[in-house]
């Protein structure tokens, strides 16, 4: 009997322990959750698709039990998966829900957004011309320079404003994150645009050794490790000497409350450019 067969009924791939069946596919599969997440999949909604597609057809309640979860978060899950086009369901009783094929489930997941993007698009010219259409009712005076700020919440909306200070940079561009963090501006494509970045770029990281592959793009003489002692929360980029973008839950946090605080703010991006220069002195770099 192989070890697969021979594992318990009630153990999965998800079991959090030390066994050896678990661990040797341990860095796969959160390789394959960080590529699934990125479809806009949460992390459960990850642990249930590819729970069905490596153990086959499974009850509700039999998902439930293998993955601890509670009932009721199990049954809105497979609604979700089954609604993004990537699990279906039986007409037995009791009902089997079954995941499709990874091919299938990320062409379905691709078309989905493809819809999605088509329809706002659509939208653009509509919304631009209702606008138009309602006069200004201020002065138009020139502003008067003032420091500003904005909250932003959600991975899109933070990628989004990264990859605008990237595109935008005209010196130098500072970003220091954790593992997690870059493992996202990776799947991001973030640290792509800042390959394609003709700025002075300076990365610090504590990534370990098994995912240096995200800064293959990147001259490594530009990356350098943080010292041990620096936890991994920290988590800012700066812009030359006119923007910082900081995070105030990053995906230490878990990926559903990461957050962030953007600001022109001279006594803010000086203070952060402060910070930067000292852990960049007290880092060491990192090996071709």
């Amino acid at each position: 009997m192989s070890k697969v067969e021979n594992h318990s009924s009630q153990a999965s791939l998800f079991t959090d322990d030390t066994d050896s069946f678990v661990n040797e596919y341990r860095e796969s599969l959160e390789k394959i959750q960080l590529q699934l997440s990125s479809f806009g999949l949460t992390s459960n909604q990850c642990k249930v698709y590819i729970f069905l597609g490596k153990y086959g057809s499974r009850t509700a309640p039999g998902i439930s039990k293998v993955l601890k979860l509670p009932r009721t978060e199990t049954y809105k899950i497979l609604a979700a998966l089954q609604k993004k086009g990537i699990v279906s369901a039986s007409f037995q009783h009791p009902i089997q829900f079954s995941a499709m094929s990874l091919t299938d489930a990320v062409h379905s997941l691709i078309n989905t957004e493809k819809t999605r993007i088509k329809k706002l698009e659509n939208q653009k010219s509509e919304l631009n011309q209702l606008w138009d259409n309602i006069p200004e009712f201020h002065n138009k005076i020139e502003k008067i320079a003032e420091s500003r700020f904005q909250i932003l919440q959600g991975e899109n909306q933070i990628h989004s404003k990264i990859n605008d200070m990237i595109i935008n940079s005209k010196k130098e561009f500072l970003i220091i994150g954790s593992e997690k963090d870059f493992l996202q501006f990776y799947q991001a494509n973030t640290l792509e645009q800042l390959d394609k970045s003709p700025v002075k770029l300076e990365v610090l990281t504590n990534s370990s050794d098994k995912t240096l592959y995200v800064f293959d793009e990147i001259d490594r003489t530009n990356v350098k490790k943080l010292p041990a002692s620096i936890n991994g929360e920290l988590c800012f980029v700066v812009k030359d000497n006119d923007e910082v973008l900081f995070y105030m839950k990053n995906y230490e946090s878990g990926k559903e409350n990461v957050s962030a605080f953007w600001t022109n703010s001279t006594a803010m991006i000086y203070s952060k450019k402060l910070l930067f220069s000292s852990l960049w002195a007290k880092s060491k770099s990192i090996p071709l």
